[in-house]
């Protein structure tokens, strides 16, 4: 008995639509547990937001969170069943407006954080005022979340379609919505501006930081200042190189499906460099832990607690 090689590729995908499934609920609930830590430590330590660099982290980790507990389990779920359900139109619809506002939303607000924290490090006193707060701090973390939710209502919800393109077999639908499939301009607004410009922008941001910071340094030899600038500067540099190995993969393959080919690297891109940016929800929260201040003398203070209470309720 011979096997079609169309059954051969069906498996190759059931094996690695269960890989992916391992991968994603293995790192999922650790995720989560340590995000719920992150949001008790800014609780219990209220004084620490009133430091704006993490007032704009925590508000990163809180489109974070939704990530993890919304939409993660959209695609956790399909590669267990290997298929959508339900499958319908309407679904996909949400499903993919979810997962595109957030993901936006994470990209534009790690941009933002980028332009924001040459401010914080190099400029604090325009700061000082209400109104400079409001339009150089507040106004652009406002306008991260608020713009990704209006645009993808317009070109997903609103968009005239009979929802027949969509893939039931594929995740996320097949990345089928109606503006992607027939509509060019759309696309490649939302691939190249949306999606590729804040890229583009963490990218020189980063950099233009680190040599900003190098000049700094052999000008004023200020040994406590530059000791504050380089943390808050790896912090920042930490998480931005998390979100250039998630998303410049399928960046760069969209870019040479734009260039070259439609269907260039198209294969590889459905079945592993648009998975790769589940890996911002996944790693997010781990490294803000090794990074925000105080939380790991916090997180010890709270386990020796544990272990005070716990030996004083023992039984003899």
């Amino acid at each position: 008995m011979t096997i079609s090689s169309e059954e051969l590729v069906n498996n190759d995908k059931l094996v690695l639509h269960l890989v992916k499934f391992i991968i994603l609920i293995s790192l999922q609930i650790p995720s989560i547990i340590v995000s719920l830590l992150i949001f008790i430590f800014f609780i219990t330590c209220h004084t620490r937001l009133n430091v704006y660099q993490n007032q704009a982290i925590l508000f990163l980790l809180i489109v974070n969170f939704f990530l993890l507990t919304v939409d993660l389990p959209m695609p956790i779920h399909f590669y267990f069943l290997n298929y959508v359900t339900p499958a319908t139109a309407g679904f996909c619809t949400w499903w993919t407006f979810f997962e595109y506002s957030l993901n936006l939303t994470s990209e534009l607000l790690m941009a933002v954080i980028s332009i924001q924290r040459h401010i914080l490090i190099f400029q604090p006193s325009l700061l000082n005022t209400r109104s400079m707060r409001f339009l150089l701090y507040h106004f652009p973390l406002l306008l991260c979340l608020i713009y990704p939710i209006i645009f993808y209502m317009a070109v997903i919800i609103f968009y005239p379609c009979d929802g027949t393109q969509w893939d039931f077999k594929n995740n996320l639908c097949g990345y089928a919505n109606c503006y992607l499939v027939y509509n060019r301009i759309l696309s490649t607004f939302d691939w190249g501006i949306n999606n590729g410009l804040p890229i583009v922008v963490i990218i020189l941001a980063n950099i233009i930081l680190v040599i900003r910071i190098v000049k700094q340094k052999h000008r004023h030899h200020q040994h406590i200042s530059i000791r504050k600038q380089r943390r808050m500067a790896l912090q920042l540099l930490s998480i931005s190189s998390l979100y250039l190995i998630a998303w410049l993969p399928s960046l760069l393959i969209g870019l040479g499906q734009q260039l070259i080919s439609a269907t260039f690297l198209a294969q590889f891109q459905l079945d592993y460099a648009l998975d790769l940016i589940y890996l911002v929800c996944l790693l997010l929260p781990w490294i803000c832990i090794r990074l925000l201040p105080g939380y790991t003398v916090w997180m010890r203070n709270q386990w020796q607690r544990m272990i005070i209470v716990h030996n004083r309720i023992r039984p003899i």
